[in-house]
Order: C-alpha cells, then sequence, then structure tokens
C-alpha cells in the first residue's frame, strides 16, 4: 500500500514508537511518505496515517475531505476516540488485514451572507459550534426542518455528530451515542435556564440557526477551527453528502474505550 503519513508535533517524529511503526510497515513493502501542513495526499494513496491525538484526526480529515482516502488514527497521547490505536496495534492489523472501513458522518455548514473565510471552515467531523465573542449572553434561534425551537439563551449551541458525542457535546452535557447511530445533537452550552436540554435529532434533519446578542458578534466553529462573523448570518446545518472513510482496527471497542479512557464505572461495588 502507499501510505500518507500526517504527524501532528515535530517533536514526535522522533518518537521510537512512531520510528518502529514506520520501519515495520517499509519491510513489508508499504510505501511511506508525509505530509506537510496543508498538504493533501496524492490521488494514488490507499490510507493516511494521522500521527497524535484526536486533534491531529481532526486535522487530517480535513486534508482527506471528499477523496475517499481512509484515515486510520495512531495515538501517542492519553484520551483519544478517533484516534486511539496504539503505534505497534497499527502495525500489526495493517500487516496482518486486521481492520475495516467504516463511514463517519461529517457536518456541512452553509452561511448565508456567505463570509468570506467560511470556506475554509464548512465541514466538520466532531461539531459545528456557535459560541458568544463577548461578555453578553447569546440568544440562538433553532429551526428544525422548518419548525421553530424555543430560543436558547446560553453561551452558545454545539451541534455534533454521533463521532462528536464524546468531544465537546459531552463536556457541557450532552448524551454518549454509539459511533454507528444515525443521529446529530444539539446541546446548550451553560443555558441560562435549566429546563433547557440537550436535544437527539435524526441526522437526516436540517437545523439553521439566528444568533443575536448585545455584543452584535459571536465565534463560529467548525471542530478546532474558528471564524468570528456578525450576527446578521444565518447559520445552515446538514450531514455532508460525503462521509469521512475511517480504519478500525478488528480489536477495537467503543465500550472498553468510554471505560479506560472516561473511568466509565468507576466503583468500588464493581470490582469482583
Amino acid at each position: 500500500m502507499r501510505l500518507a503519513v500526517y504527524i501532528g508535533k515535530e517533536s514526535r517524529e522522533t518518537d521510537r514508537m512512531i520510528s518502529d511503526l514506520f520501519e515495520r510497515l517499509s519491510a513489508a513493502g508499504h510505501v511511506l511518505y508525509e505530509l506537510e501542513e496543508g498538504e493533501s495526499p496524492s490521488p494514488d494513496t490507499d490510507m493516511l496515517l494521522s500521527v497524535g491525538g484526536d486533534g491531529t484526526f481532526l486535522y487530517s480529515s480535513k486534508l482527506v475531505i471528499d477523496s475517499g482516502i481512509p484515515v486510520v488514527g495512531v495515538n501517542l497521547g492519553r484520551v483519544g476516540f478517533l484516534s486511539e490505536n496504539r503505534p505497534e496495534d497499527v502495525a500489526q492489523a495493517l500487516l496482518d488485514g486486521e481492520y475495516t472501513i467504516e463511514d463517519r458522518a461529517m457536518l456541512k455548514a452553509v452561511v448565508s451572507p456567505e463570509v468570506s473565510s467560511v470556506s475554509l471552515w464548512d465541514y466538520a467531523l466532531n461539531e459545528i459550534t456557535v459560541h458568544r465573542s463577548g461578555a453578553a449572553m447569546l440568544g440562538v434561534d433553532v429551526e428544525l426542518n422548518g419548525e421553530k425551537l424555543p430560543t436558547y439563551w446560553a453561551d452558545g449551541l454545539v451541534v455534533s455528530t454521533s463521532s462528536g458525542s464524546t468531544a465537546y457535546s459531552l463536556s457541557v452535557g450532552g448524551p454518549i451515542v454509539l459511533p454507528e447511530s444515525k443521529v446529530l445533537l444539539i446541546s446548550p452550552i451553560s443555558p441560562h435556564n435549566l429546563n433547557v436540554r440537550p436535544l437527539v435529532v435524526p441526522d437526516t434533519s436540517v437545523i439553521k440557526l439566528r444568533m443575536h446578542s448585545r455584543d452584535g458578534r459571536f465565534s463560529l466553529t467548525a471542530d478546532n477551527r474558528t471564524v468570528e462573523v456578525g450576527e446578521d448570518v444565518e447559520i445552515e446545518i446538514v450531514v455532508a453528502q460525503f462521509s469521512l472513510k475511517r480504519v478500525r482496527l478488528n480489536h477495537s471497542n467503543f465500550i472498553n474505550a468510554l471505560t479506560e479512557k472516561l473511568f466509565w464505572g468507576e466503583d468500588v461495588r464493581n470490582l469482583r
């Protein structure tokens, strides 16, 4: 196979585990080449190795976008749900063919009127977020499939995929859902009203957002990329027409990952 490699931090290039991974794959006849920041893989690439953590994986997803090139996460950090695999496990799985390719839904944000820099930010794997830029609270008017919801008064709002349920959405109190679930999550950030709760909707939904605040501006974020826009815009969020191809090692297990990384079920009564 022809394998592209994106390394999140230059300091990790000398990591011995990564060197061993590359040496094992090269010795087996695979061709590896490294991508510079902002560089997309060549069309003849069979797979992209994202070396780092979940942040690196999100950036790598932007590099492959709608090319159909699958991405495998090689984790050098501690908490990782997209990039959860140890280097030695990746090497063995690729050499033995012990992996599958799964489809992960991506979000698309259409901003009207168009903002010049938004074309760089309009796709997201985890979530699209609106957030207040100043001290004033943000009012978010949400329209779901043409039906208006009560205004969210909060610091902001997170619209996430099932992949993003363990990311920003989780930190603001959203539910955890299995990655293969065909849903979107709408979760307020620090809502002013305590009766406001996260909402789970079908991934076929069309979600429109309009914001108003005394500050007159707010931040629009797609995964880890942010741009500031004015309150005169409308944001339409839908599932993109293409998905991200993610490599899942056969031994990978989402429930085990929750237990290991989030200490789910840590209770003395469960120690048997």
